[in-house]
C-alpha cells in the first residue's frame, strides 16, 4: 500500500454537519476536533521568541537542555527516574511519529501491528502505509503471534480509558513473548478525573514497576499539545529503549524529522513548568463537570472516560442520527466510527472548547 491508496480524510465527512451547527442563531460549540482553544502560557513563549536567531540547523536528537529536561519531566511527573540522553528523541508533534513508527521500525508485509480497538485512526494508518497488518485487540492473550508492534494508549483516545500498572505488566509480558515492540501513546497522562486518578498519576508504560528496571523494547510517546496548548508548536518525544531509539534516530537524521530549534527552547521551558500544567488541568476539570452532567440529564449513557481529553458517550442509537441531531441545537461531534467499527453508537465530545461555550453546549442539551 502507498500514499495514494490512503482512504479519504475521515473528518471531511463532518463538513456538512458543521455547516448545519454554523447555522444556530447564537452559532456552533465545536466539540468535535480536540485542538486547544485557551493561550500558550507565556514562559512557553518568550522562550520561543527568545530564540528565533535558529540560523543553524537543529540537532534531530534535540540539544542536550531539552534532551535532559525529558528525562527531567519523566522522573517528576511520569514516576520514571533514570532515563538517560539516550533513551529520549524529540519528535515533530506525536502524530508523525506514530504514523512513521512502523517504517522506522522496519515492519513491512506480512507484520502485525496491534492497536487498541477504539483507535486513534493513525495507528492504523501507519500500519497500512508499509503494508502491515493492522489488529484491533485490547485483551493481550488476542494478539497473534507475527505481530511486531503493539499500540496501547493510556488514557485513551476517543474512550479515555487508563491501563493500571497491572494492565501494562500484562501487556508489557505479551509483548517480549511474542517479539513485539510495546509502544505507549500516552499524551493525555496529565489529565486523570475519576478515582483512583484524580489523586494519583496515570502510569507510564517504562514504569519501573512495569519494566522491572528493564527498557527494552518499550517507547513511550508523549506530546506538550495537550498540556501546555502547544498543538500550533508541534512538541513532542518519545523515551525508552536507547537501542530502538538508535537505530530511530539514524532514520530521523535522514529524513530530516527535526523539531525547529526555536520549538525546542520552547519545550525545555514547557518541560520545566508544572505550574500551567496544574492550571490548564483545572480548566479542563471545571468545563468537564458542566458538559458531564448535562449529557446524563440529556438522556446519554458515559462510558469510560476516567481521564483524558474527551467524553465518550451514546444514545444507544447510530452515531451519525445523534451527530445530525446535536447539529440541530448548534453542537458539532465525533462520531465514534471514526475510531474503528466497534463502537457504531458512540459520539466523542472534546473539552477543547471555552468555558463559556461549554455552558452554552450545556444548556442546549438541557433543553433538547
Amino acid at each position: 500500500m502507498g500514499v495514494a491508496d490512503l482512504a479519504d480524510y475521515p473528518w471531511d465527512a463532518v463538513r456538512p454537519f458543521a455547516v448545519r451547527a454554523q447555522q444556530h442563531p447564537d452559532g456552533i460549540v465545536d466539540l468535535s476536533v480536540g485542538s486547544p482553544v485557551d493561550p500558550t502560557p507565556e514562559v512557553i513563549a518568550a522562550a520561543l521568541r527568545g530564540s528565533t536567531d535558529a540560523h543553524a540547523y537543529p540537532q534531530t536528537a534535540g540539544t542536550p537542555a531539552l534532551r535532559e529536561a525529558i528525562a527531567g519531566w519523566y522522573a517528576r511527573r511520569r514516576g520514571v527516574p533514570g532515563l538517560t540522553v539516550d533513551e529520549v528523541l524529540p519528535t515533530v508533534g506525536s502524530k508523525e511519529f506514530v504514523a512513521l513508527l512502523p517504517l522506522l521500525a522496519g515492519l513491512g508485509p506480512g507484520d502485525v501491528v496491534v492497536h487498541p480497538r477504539a483507535a486513534y485512526p493513525t495507528y492504523e494508518v501507519g500500519a497500512r502505509l508499509v503494508g502491515a497488518t493492522p489488529v484491533a485487540a485490547d485483551d493481550p492473550a488476542k494478539w497473534p503471534e507475527g505481530t511486531r508492534l503493539v499500540w496501547l494508549n493510556s488514557p485513551g483516545n476517543p474512550d479515555g480509558a487508563v491501563s493500571d500498572v497491572a494492565a501494562l505488566r500484562a501487556a508489557r509480558a505479551r509483548a517480549r513473548e511474542i517479539g513485539a515492540i510495546l509502544a505507549s501513546d500516552e499524551c493525555y497522562a496529565e489529565l486523570g478525573w475519576d478515582a483512583p486518578w484524580d489523586r494519583e498519576p496515570v502510569p507510564s508504560a517504562l514504569d519501573p514497576r512495569v519494566t522491572e528496571g528493564d527498557r527494552t523494547g518499550v517507547l513511550s510517546v508523549y506530546s506538550l499539545s495537550k498540556q501546555s496548548n502547544l498543538a500550533g508548536y508541534r512538541a513532542a518525544f518519545v523515551a525508552g529503549d536507547a537501542a530502538l531509539l538508535a537505530g530511530i534516530h539514524t532514520a530521523r537524521k535522514h529524513l530530516g524529522l527535526i523539531p525547529p530549534a526555536p520549538v525546542q527552547a520552547a519545550m525545555v521551558a514547557a518541560l520545566g513548568d508544572d505550574e500551567h500544567v496544574d492550571r490548564q488541568r483545572e480548566r479542563y476539570r471545571r468545563r468537564r463537570d458542566i458538559l458531564r452532567p448535562a449529557l446524563l440529564d440529556a438522556g446519554f449513557r458515559i462510558d469510560r472516560s476516567e481521564a483524558g481529553l474527551y467524553l465518550w458517550a451514546t444514545e444507544g442509537r447510530d452515531a451519525w442520527e445523534t451527530l445530525a441531531d446535536l447539529a440541530e441545537i448548534g453542537i458539532l461531534v465525533g462520531p465514534g466510527t471514526f475510531y474503528g467499527p466497534h463502537h457504531p453508537q458512540h459520539v466523542r465530545l472534546s473539552l477543547t472548547a471555552s468555558d463559556e461555550r461549554i455552558a452554552i453546549a450545556a444548556a442546549r442539551l438541557r433543553a433538547r
